[in-house]
């Protein structure tokens, strides 16, 4: 039995080990103070949202004389107004007339290597600005840059004579969810996809999974749920070992996507990788395909 000692001992333990006021009151202060710091930080990344998604490079900064490249300057302006800047790369005969739409950071010219990958392959190619890049005027946002490229879709298919439905659209990172919405909304001979994905939330949250970014962002791009209204030909490349955008977030919006498809996987590509002779090839293939006899039409619509 325990004598009188032993139930003291306890007794001065437990009180010891007892939350006191004073302990609940600092445990309280660092709960709040945490609390108070997250919902801070929650609140700076929203007032930020649109520098962390564009990051644009203004003329003169990039290649603007690129060696070995023919183009005319293109200038045109979007229905609010806005000055817009491309270059667009004629072609005699062309497989193709292919607008594309850059991803999130620099400007065309940075880009400068693709049209001449395209031009080698006898593809004709308009490649623009979005506003607040390169020569263009005006600050990024997900409408204006929609509009954007709308705006230069008008201008190539009014300099080229070509329907603007006859036009293959092709988008970079960021640029795919904007040509996912162009072709969704108004059709396209094809659409060609480069390392994108199903919505800006989404890729938001793989970085920062302990933020409620797809509750709060206001900058979309939901590619996801516009491409099931995209009934033509696609072709999708993505690198499967992309650390911006995962191949898998790629893979779903393959899932989603209706009419004939393609997946072009890229071993070992990464996000920012040069473009490889692998790419081109499924470019080539897709083109080729476009141009078949008996393509149907009304996949094209």
């Amino acid at each position: 039995m325990s004598g009188p000692s032993d139930i003291e001992a306890a007794d001065r333990r437990t009180e010891a080990s007892a939350p006191t006021p004073g302990r609940l009151r600092r445990a309280t202060r660092a709960v709040a103070t945490l609390v108070v710091g997250y919902l801070v930080l929650v609140l700076i990344m929203l007032a930020m949202e649109n520098s962390l998604i564009f990051f644009p490079s203004a003329y003169p900064e990039g290649i603007w004389h690129p060696p070995g490249l023919e183009f005319e300057d293109a200038w045109f302006e979007a229905a609010d107004g806005t000055k817009l800047h491309g270059w667009y790369v004629h072609c005699d005969d062309p497989r193709a007339l292919v607008l594309i739409a850059h991803g999130n950071a620099g400007n065309l010219s940075h880009r400068y290597d693709l049209l001449q990958q395209l031009h080698r392959r006898q593809i004709a190619a308009m490649i623009f600005d979005y506003r607040g890049y390169g020569r263009s005027t005006g600050s990024p946002s997900e409408a204006g840059v929609l509009a954007d490229a709308r705006a230069a879709r008008q201008w190539l298919a009014q300099r080229t004579g070509v329907a603007e439905g006859d036009i293959v659209l092709l988008g970079e990172s960021l640029g795919g969810g904007v040509m996912v919405d162009l072709a969704a909304r108004d059709g396209a001979a094809g659409l060609i996809l480069e390392n994108t994905f199903t919505s800006l939330p989404d890729v938001a949250a793989y970085h920062y999974p302990w933020l409620p970014v797809r509750l709060l962002m206001r900058t979309r791009l939901d590619s996801a749920a516009k491409i099931g209204s995209y009934r033509g030909p696609l072709l999708q490349v993505h690198g499967d070992a992309d650390t911006i955008i995962p191949y898998e977030i790629g893979q779903r919006l393959q899932a989603a996507a209706g009419g004939p498809k393609e997946l072009a996987t890229l071993e070992g590509g990464d996000h920012n990788d040069p473009r490889t002779a692998e790419f081109y090839a499924a470019v080539d293939r897709f083109i080729d395909r476009l141009n078949a006899p008996g393509e149907d039409a009304a996949a094209r619509e």
